[in-house]
């Protein structure tokens, strides 16, 4: 089981580079996750069936103009830990995480994950856990900008 990427970076990131660190003849399964920055905030539309390529306004949405993320500098060791402590349990072949930091506009990559594992199941439970822990506990803060001027921090202590 190897840690193969992580990374909190400035610069844009690559599916492509992710995706080719945790590839393995070992591995029966690749789970990517991406995050991409959204165009609002706040409760999901309830009634939508289908994408929309504008935004459904909902009591509390907000547009977003753009979001900065700043890091802590140990982010990368915090991750580098959860990463390691997730695959000591034997479950995935390798991992990898990247996070970017800085200005971000709307549908820029902001995360990507990547788990392969003997077999799917495995590939996706690791990877759900890998990018929740991480959100959940890594000290990334991201600044909100809205579109009507607002703005608001997500995630500080």
């Amino acid at each position: 089981m190897t840690v193969t990427l992580v990374e909190i970076r400035e610069t844009p990131l690559s599916v492509d580079e992710v995706l080719a660190s945790v590839s393995s003849p070992r591995a029966g399964g690749v789970c990517l996750f991406v995050g991409t920055v959204r165009d609002h905030d706040g409760p999901a539309p309830a009634d939508v069936d289908e994408p929309v390529d504008q935004p459904v306004d909902q009591p509390g949405d907000k547009t977003v103009a753009a979001l900065d993320y700043s890091a802590h500098p140990q982010a990368a060791e915090v991750a580098r830990a959860l990463a390691d402590r997730l695959a000591h349990d034997g479950r995935a072949v390798r991992l990898a995480v990247v996070h970017r930091v800085g200005h971000l506009e709307v549908g820029d990559i902001a995360v990507v994950v990547g788990v392969s594992a003997e077999h799917r199941g495995e590939a996706f439970d690791v990877c759900r856990e890998l990018i929740d822990e991480f959100k959940a506990t890594i000290p990334i803060w991201k600044h909100q900008r809205f579109a009507d001027g607002a703005d608001e921090w997500v995630g500080l202590p």
